[in-house]
C-alpha cells in the first residue's frame, strides 16, 4: 500500500556554484513555510543561517556539510494563486542544502543520489559557473529532474537573458523563462508569470504578503512575446497543446502545467524562475513550482538496487507493506551516538526495528529515530517509504543499506555514490602524547564522515598523513580538530597525490616457488596486462579491472580470488616514484597448480610478481592532477592573468565578459603549480580578481617534470630512512 500523503512529498535539493545564494534561499523557505519566524543571514554577525549550524560555517559564510530539513508548504495565500488542478496543495518538503564549494563536492554526491528533484540556483550576474557544470554534471549522473533559479536579481548587472543562454550553451539544457522580471537591478519589484500572465510584487517586511496585479503596460507586449517562445518550447511535451497551439486555439493553463511537469520529469526541460532571496522576492513562487513540477516519491523514476545473487538491478518501490529497503547516505559522530542520515525507499521503519547491514550482515536494533531541521531534531515513531530521516546509535558507514530481517531482501544492496578521488596530502604530528590521543579520536571520526577524506602512515617515515579535495578542504579539518578536540597539531607543507599508470602492453608470467621442509609452496600465473581505457570501465571512478580467462581448470576457481587481491596489491604502489597506480586492466589467461602446495597465499604472492614486473615493461608514466581553474578579474589585469596561468604551465581554454565588464578566464593547470595562487593573484589584481578551482583530470607530466618528482620523491625516501 503506498501511503496517501506520499504524493505530497517532494524530497529536493539545492545546489549551486559556491555564492550563489543556496542558504540564503533555504533560509527564505523555512520561513515562509513557517519552520522559522525569524530571518537570519549567511552573513552579518548575527546567528547565522539555521541551515549553516557549525562555527565555521558561520565564521566563513560558506557551507561547509549538508543540512537537511522538513518543511510544509500550503501555497501562496494570495488571490490568483493556487496549483493547478489535480495538484496538492498542502506539501511535505523534505530539503537538502548543499555546499556549493568544490572542495566539499562529497556532500553534493550522496545529497543528489537520495534526492527526487532539485533547484539549480544561478547567479543572474555571473551565470552559469565552473562548480554549476560540475553540480549539473552530477544532477545528471543521478537522473535527477531539476528546475533552475536566477538568483540575485536585485544585483547591478543581473541579466536573466544571459543566464538562460548560458544554460543551454554551457549546460545544454532546454531551458526557458517561466517568468519574467519587473524593473531591473536594484529596481527589481517582481515578477510577471507567464503561464497565467499576472504580475506578482512581494510586499511586507520580509516579502510575506504576495500581491497580484495586471502586467504593467509598458511590459505587455514583451510578455506575449516571451510567453510564445515558451509554449513553443513546451508543446514539445504535449501533442494536444501542440495542436491547439497550431490550429490558433486558446491554450488552459492545465495543459501548461501537465506539459511542463511532463518535460521537467523526462529530463529534457529546464524552466526557469527568477527572484532574489536576499531582497524577499520570487521564493514563494518557486516553491509553487516545486509543488507542481518536480516529482514526489511515487512519481519519480524508481531507484534501483543491485541483488547480490544475480549481479542484477531490480526496482525498490514506495509501498509501505513491502519490505523495508533503506540507505544510509551520510553519517556524523555525536556526543550520544552516531547520527546516521536515512533515505528509505521501500516499506516502513519503526523504531525499536531490528535490521540487517547488507554489506556487514550485522544486525542492528533501531533504538531513535528524528526528524531533521538543521542540527536540531523531533523525535518519531516510524517513517514510510519516500521520507528521509535520521537514526541515532546505529554503527554503520555511508552508503551501507539496511534491509528487513524478514522477506527475501537480505541480498539487496543500493547502488553507491560516485566518490571523487583526493588530490592532495599533507603530514600531520601531535605536539604530545595527550594531543595525540585526542587528534586520533577527531581524524577517525573525519575519515568515517568523509568518504573523501583519507588517513594514513607513510610506511617509510611513520608520519601521519592527511589527504582530501584541497587546501581548504583540509584546512578545516584541521581547524576542527583544534576546536573540537582542542588537539593542537603541527602540519607540513601541501603535497600533490600523484598518480602513475602504463602506456603500453605487456605478458605476464611468474612461479612462485618455495620449499622449506613439508609441505611448500606453488602458483604459477601468466596472462597480459593494458591500460585499462575510458570506454572499457564499468563506472567512472574504476581504476584497476580484472578479468578471469582462465579455462580447463588450470587454475581452480578458489584461488581465483587470491589472484586478483595480488594484482590488486601492486595498485597501492608504482614503480617509478612509489606512487598509487590507476586505470590498469589486467587479463589473467593460463597458470598451474600443486594438488598439495598450491594455496591463497602462493597465487596472492605469484600474481603479485608477476604484475610488478609486467607495469615495468608497460612504459610506465607519472601523471598529475589537473585542476580547471575559473578566474573572475577585471579587464584591466586579464593580461596579467593569463600570463601567470601560462606560466604556470596553464593551457588557456578560453575567456569571455560578463555584463559588467569583467573577464571570466577558463584553464587548465597542474595543481603543483597553484600552491600560493590566492596571494599571487591578489597582489597581482590589488585584491579585485578571484577565482574557483576543481578537479579535473589526471595527466601525464612532461618529462623534465616527471625526473624532477622521482628523484625528490627518492631523497625523501632516503631521507626517511636514514
Amino acid at each position: 500500500m503506498i501511503d496517501k500523503n506520499l504524493p505530497k512529498t517532494r524530497n529536493i535539493g539545492i545546489s549551486a556554484h559556491i555564492d550563489s545564494g543556496k542558504t540564503t534561499l533555504s533560509e527564505r523557505i523555512l520561513f515562509y513555510c513557517d519552520k522559522i519566524h525569524k530571518i537570519e543571514e549567511v552573513k552579518g554577525g548575527g546567528a547565522g543561517a539555521s541551515m549553516d549550524h557549525m562555527e565555521l560555517e558561520k565564521e566563513k559564510g560558506i557551507t561547509i556539510t549538508s543540512a537537511a530539513t522538513t518543511v510544509e508548504w500550503h501555497g501562496v495565500d494570495a488571490k490568483g494563486i493556487t496549483f493547478a488542478e489535480g495538484d496538492q496543495k498542502e506539501i511535505k518538503i523534505n530539503l537538502i542544502d548543499t555546499p556549493g564549494h568544490v572542495d566539499f563536492t562529497v556532500e553534493v554526491e550522496r545529497s543528489l543520489r537520495v534526492l527526487d528533484g532539485a533547484i539549480l540556483v544561478i547567479c543572474s550576474v555571473a551565470g552559469v559557473q565552473s562548480q554549476s557544470i560540475t553540480v549539473d554534471r552530477q544532477m545528471k549522473r543521478y537522473r535527477v529532474p531539476r528546475m533552475a533559479f536566477l538568483n540575485k536579481m536585485d544585483r547591478m548587472g543581473a541579466n536573466p537573458y544571459n543566464g538562460v543562454k548560458a544554460l543551454r550553451e554551457k549546460l545544454n539544457h532546454n531551458a526557458v523563462l517561466m517568468q519574467l522580471p519587473i524593473g531591473a537591478e536594484e529596481n527589481f519589484k517582481g515578477c510577471i508569470d507567464l503561464i497565467v500572465m499576472k504580475a506578482y510584487f512581494f510586499d511586507g517586511d520580509n516579502g510575506e504578503t504576495v500581491r497580484e496585479e495586471a502586467i504593467p503596460a509598458e511590459l505587455m507586449d514583451q510578455s506575449v512575446k516571451a510567453r510564445e517562445e515558451m509554449l513553443d518550447v513546451i508543446s514539445a511535451f504535449d501533442d494536444a497543446m501542440m495542436e491547439d497551439i497550431i490550429e490558433g486555439r486558446e491554450v488552459s493553463e492545465e495543459a501548461i502545467h501537465r506539459a511542463i511537469h511532463t518535460g521537467v520529469n523526462s529530463l529534457k526541460f529546464t524552466p526557469v524562475f527568477l527572484g532574489s532571496a536576499f531582497k524577499n522576492k520570487g521564493v514563494q513562487l518557486l516553491l509553487n513550482a516545486v509543488a507542481r513540477y518536480l516529482p514526489s516519491p511515487v512519481t519519480s523514476e524508481k531507484p534501483k538496487a543491485i541483488d547480490s545473487r544475480t549481479n542484477t538491478k531490480i526496482d525498490l518501490q514506495p509501498d509501505q507493506d513491502l519490505p523495508l529497503v533503506c540507505m544510509a547516505f551520510k553519517i556524523t559522530d555525536e556526543q550520544f551516538g552516531q547520527l546516521t542520515y536515512t533515505r528509505i525507499y521501500q516499506g516502513k521503519l519503526t523504531k525499536g526495528d531490528t535490521l540487517l547491514n547488507t554489506r556487514t550482515k550485522k544486525r542492528v536494533r533501531i533504538g531513535r529515530i528524528v526528524r531533521m531541521n538543521s542540527n536540531d531534531r523531533a523525535n518519531i515513531d516510524w517513517a514510510g517509504a519516500g521520507d528521509i530521516i535520521a537514526m541515532i546509535g546505529v554503527d554503520c558507514a555511508s552508503g551501507d543499506t539496511f534491509v528487513a530481517e524478514e522477506g527475501n531482501v537480505e541480498f539487496l544492496s543500493c547502488e553507491g555514490m560516485h566518490v571523487p578521488i583526493p588530490v592532495i596530502e599533507l603530514s600531520i604530528k601531535a605536539k604530545d602524547k595527550e594531543m595525540q590521543a585526542r587528534m586520533s579520536k577527531g581524524l577517525q571520526r573525519f575519515i568515517k564522515e568523509d568518504p573523501t577524506f583519507h588517513l594514513f602512515t607513510d610506511e617509510e617515515s611513520g608520519e601521519t598523513r592527511i589527504a582530501g579535495m584541497g587546501e581548504l578542504h583540509l584546512e578545516i579539518y584541521v581547524e576542527r580538530l583544534k576546536r573540537e578536540y582542542k588537539a593542537e597539531v603541527e602540519v607540513g607543507a601541501p603535497q600533490v597525490n600523484y598518480r602513475e599508470t602504463i602506456r603500453g602492453e605487456a605478458r605476464l608470467e611468474y612461479t612462485h616457488k618455495k620449499q622449506t621442509g613439508g609441505s611448500g609452496q606453488f602458483a604459477k600465473v601468466a596472462g597480459k596486462m593494458r591500460q585499462l581505457a575510458p570506454d572499457r570501465k564499468e563506472r567512472e571512478d574504476q581504476v584497476f579491472r580484472f578479468v578471469n580467462e582462465i579455462k580447463g581448470g588450470v587454475i581452480p576457481n578458489e584461488f581465483i580470488p587470491s589472484c586478483e587481491k595480488g594484482f590488486n596489491d601492486v595498485m597501492n604502489k608504482g614503480p617509478l616514484a612509489a606512487f598509487p597506480v590507476i586505470d590498469i586492466e589486467v587479463f589473467l589467461q593460463d597458470g598451474q597448480y600443486h594438488d598439495v602446495d598450491s594455496s591463497d597465499l602462493a597465487f596472492r604472492i605469484a600474481a603479485r610478481m608477476a604484475l610488478r614486473d609486467a607495469i615495468k615493461n608497460a612504459n610506465p608514466v607519472l601523471l598529475e592532477p589537473i585542476m580547471k581553474v575559473e578566474v573572475e578579474t577585471p579587464q584591466d589585469y586579464q593580461g596579467f592573468v593569463i600570463g601567470d596561468l601560462s606560466s604556470r604551465r596553464g593551457v588557456i581554454l578560453g575567456s569571455e565578459s560578463t555584463d559588467t565588464g569583467d573577464a571570466v578566464i577558463n584553464a587548465h593547470v597542474p595543481l603543483s603549480e597553484m600552491f600560493g595562487y590566492a596571494t599571487v593573484l591578489r597582489s597581482g589584481t590589488a585584491g579585485k580578481a578571484g577565482y574557483s578551482m576543481e578537479f579535473a583530470k589526471y595527466e601525464q607530466c612532461p618529462s623534465h617534470v616527471q625526473e624532477k618528482v622521482i628523484v625528490a620523491r627518492k631523497e625523501k625516501l632516503a631521507e626517511r630512512a636514514d
